[in-house]
């Protein structure tokens, strides 16, 4: 009985918890690696022909956006910007493309990670269509006479193709890379398998001996155990359980959207890549390109959010409890009541329904205990299936 349930825990649960884990660990890494070139500097004209015509040996990280012009049989890629063409070699890089989405702010999908960012092999790229466009973020070193993004171990190289405007990239990127049904995935088919041929294997082992007839009802039993959450009555809380993932992974999306301006805000010694969570959120920061950044508070959603003009982020919260402020992050300067949208595509501009770290806190909170209770209701449901099937077993044998 033992190595029934062994077996049953090994292939139904522990691989494919293995595998989600391992899933959700990949789209944790690409979040974080979008997150972090979010403050490289840009790669235009001038920075390029500074660094080819300079004697440091060190490579810089850049980012760089423009259209996709070619790819040759040696995978490099070749990116055209306004006034300038780069090379890409794909050796080791990370290459993706992320799904197609309408308009800015908060991306339309109404659940992250319905439609993740793909990951493409080399060979695959010379399907996309021409002029489609790509953001790169790297090393920049010379390499055959002339400087190009080359992947390193230490700073992986990231290619990002993808459709719509340039400032709603990080965005869509951040939405779009947060895993979905993480216990379906490439492990999972390989485990229900290899699981079922070892309880169905100990079931005809053990069937011509009726002293052991219950290993055998156990070992059939057990091998059929991935398919009760389909079946009713605990289907109910199979839905439930559905429901309440969807919601658990929105409210991660939304936490990671509210930390996207805290990204600016983080010190260099912070401990987090968001900076220090309990110091208050005050003052202005320069971006990459030497443009002022900062925020407004608001006891009232502003107008220009109301018209469309100012992506709102989080467009499900309307409303604020007494007490809160709207915050409207984006380029300021002196001349004007509001920040305008930054030059640099990948500084937010939008606003937020209150502080984004307490935001980011309740959302995360909420996630937590929904997911929770999702569990709960799944384990529920089995256990439900089985109470009825052990009264129901006896009767048919």
């Amino acid at each position: 009985m033992l190595v029934i349930i062994g077996l049953a825990l090994l292939w139904y649960g522990l691989a494919p918890t293995a595998g989600a884990l391992f899933k959700r660990y990949k789209w944790f890494k690409f979040r974080g690696r979008v997150n972090e070139l979010r403050l490289r500097p840009i790669m235009d004209n001038r920075a390029y022909w500074r660094q080819e015509t300079s004697n440091e040996a060190d490579p810089c990280v850049f980012r760089f956006i423009g259209d996709f012009e070619a790819v040759t049989d040696d995978q490099i890629l070749w990116v055209r910007s306004a006034d300038l063409l780069v090379p890409v070699f794909l050796k080791n890089a990370e290459t993706y493309l992320l799904p197609m989405q309408r308009g800015e702010g908060a991306p339309e999908a109404s659940d992250p990670g319905e439609e993740a960012p793909e990951k493409i092999r080399p060979e695959r790229i010379s399907a996309i269509a021409d002029g489609a466009r790509v953001f790169v973020g790297g090393r920049l070193t010379q390499r055959d006479g002339r400087w190009g993004f080359v992947s390193a171990k230490e700073s992986p190289l990231t290619v990002i193709f993808y459709d719509g405007p340039d400032h709603s990239l990080a965005t869509k990127a951040i939405w779009a890379g947060r895993q979905q049904g993480e216990y379906f995935n490439p492990v999972t088919p390989y485990a229900l398998i290899i699981g079922a041929v070892c309880l169905l294997s100990i079931a005809a082992f053990y069937l011509p001996r009726p002293a052991f007839r219950p290993a055998v009802i156990m070992s059939i039993i057990a091998t059929f155990l991935p398919l009760f959450p389909l079946v009713p009555p605990g289907l109910l809380f199979t839905v439930a359980y559905r429901r309440l993932t969807r919601k658990s992974r929105i409210l991660r999306a939304y936490s990671d959207l509210a930390k996207l301006p805290l990204r600016h805000f983080a010190e260099e010694n912070a401990a987090t890549a968001y900076g220090d969570l309990a110091a208050p959120l005050s003052g202005k920061r320069v971006l990459p390109d030497g443009q002022p950044y900062g925020f407004v508070r608001s006891a009232r959603l502003p107008p220009e959010a109301q018209e469309g003009k100012i992506p709102v982020l989080i467009p499900e919260i309307t409303e604020l409890k007494a007490g809160e402020n709207w915050y409207t992050f984006g380029a300021i300067r002196p001349s004007e009541l509001l920040p305008f949208r930054p030059r640099d595509p990948f500084a937010t501009f939008g606003v937020l329904p209150g502080n984004p770290r307490e935001l980011s806190r309740r959302f995360t909170a909420k996630a937590y205990a929904l997911e929770a209770v999702a569990w709960l209701m799944l384990m529920s449901g089995i256990a439900l299936n089985l109470f009825f099937l052990g009264m129901i077993l006896p009767v048919l044998v």
